[in-house]
């Protein structure tokens, strides 16, 4: 029996190899003469570099930059030598998991450490990089990023503006003379999880604005900043990006990449799920396990559960999602490949006790589950 174990990150509970190595204990109590395959995977968002850092054996550098408020923090990277590739995480530089509840300002967070850490590759000499969006604390639509790699956002005094994406409802003029020529030679990728468009009620500052500190004002000042820099920066590209899909991931980082840096983006999971050959894993799997912190409708739009599940499904694989809890329409999901899904809490309790007892919640489902399984191969003929 060959069994595969896929899991995303259980927020606030478990990385992703851990998530794997609790599931891996549940199976082994059940079948200890089992195949048991670890691929821990992410879809673009926190915790995306250490799931492809651990798939292809790159190195992990360190960089210090500027943290979404402009204090110094020490960012995680990873460079690939021999293929001259480096994976950067927006999250190490610009994540919302680095400020307190009370420091969390859509308004005024950046994404200009991001890139300094392109900045890095590039010093590096990196050719190819893979942009890992997700988990930002930053509303800017890039635009910090763009300052750093060597843009010019003014204002109608001829003067920088200030970072954060309240301060691009002042923007005059973008000149992007100087934006590192390196960057013109570089083959960029960038991973989303979501496919919003920059603006309007599926937007970036209206659906995600509020998580990062943004009060109901904030989101209608933030929407018309963005709205004004898409239409500067349509005049200066004479292309307008605004509507792309995918374009209002990561605070409208999406947008900015792609309009400016060329990057092409693309789900987060498939992504990652080509990094680590995960195809290769599938096509000897009995059974497929994954899971993440939460399953509900909006998954679809390309959580790594249904990424596994739909690609499963063209290999007529079986698959199985451990979520922390199963959310509003989660049945859609198993329009989509999945097989069974189950919420780890085996009974009451608070959001604290199921964090803190998540490995054992979910070595003990999948102990459920490969009993359930050899007992339902047990009847087969």
């Amino acid at each position: 029996m060959n069994i595969l174990l896929c899991p995303d990150s259980y927020k606030d509970a478990l990385s992703a190899q851990a998530a794997t190595a609790a599931m891996a204990r549940g199976v082994l109590r059940a079948a200890p003469d089992a195949t048991v395959v670890s691929c821990p995977l992410a879809d673009g968002g926190e915790g995306s570099l250490e799931a492809l850092i651990a798939a292809t054996s790159a190195q992990r550098r360190l960089t210090t930059v500027q943290d979404a408020l402009g204090r110094p923090i020490e960012a995680a990277w990873g460079w690939l030598a021999e293929q001259h590739t480096a994976f950067i995480e927006l999250a190490e530089a610009n994540g919302l998991q680095h400020l307190a509840p009370q420091e969390r300002d859509a308004g005024h967070t950046s994404s200009f450490g991001t890139g300094e850490l392109i900045r890095a590759a590039l010093d590096q000499g990196a050719q190819r990089l893979l942009l890992l969006l997700g988990g930002s604390a930053t509303n800017d639509a890039g635009a910090g990023m763009l300052s750093a790699l060597g843009a010019r956002l003014l204002d109608d005094q001829g003067q920088p503006l200030p970072l954060g994406g309240k301060a691009l409802a002042h923007l005059a003029s973008l000149d992007i003379t100087q934006l590192d020529p390196r960057l013109f030679q570089l083959s960029m990728e960038a991973a989303v999880d979501v496919d919003n468009p920059l603006l309007g009620e599926r937007g970036a500052s209206v659906v995600f604005g509020p998580q990062k500190g943004a009060t109901a004002q904030d989101v209608a000042i933030l929407d018309q900043s963005l709205e004004h820099f898409a239409t500067i920066c349509a005049t200066t590209l004479g292309k307008d990006y605004r509507a792309l899909a995918g374009a209002g991931a990561a605070g409208g980082m999406g947008f900015a990449a792609h309009a400016f840096l060329q990057a092409k983006l693309r789900p987060g999971i498939e992504m990652i799920m080509a990094q680590t050959h995960f195809t290769q894993h599938l096509s000897r799997a009995d059974l497929v396990i994954t899971g993440e912190g939460r399953l509900d409708g909006q998954s679809l739009s390309g959580k790594t559960p249904i990424g596994v599940a739909r690609l499963a499904r063209q290999h007529a694989k079986p698959v199985v999602v451990l979520a922390g809890s199963l959310g509003d329409n989660w049945h859609a999901c198993l329009e989509e490949g999945v097989t069974a899904a189950f919420a780890l809490a085996d009974g009451p309790m608070s959001l604290e006790q199921a964090l803190r007892h998540t490995p054992e919640l979910l070595a003990d489902r999948c102990e459920n589950v490969i009993r359930l399984w050899q007992a339902s191969s047990a009847l087969r003929p």
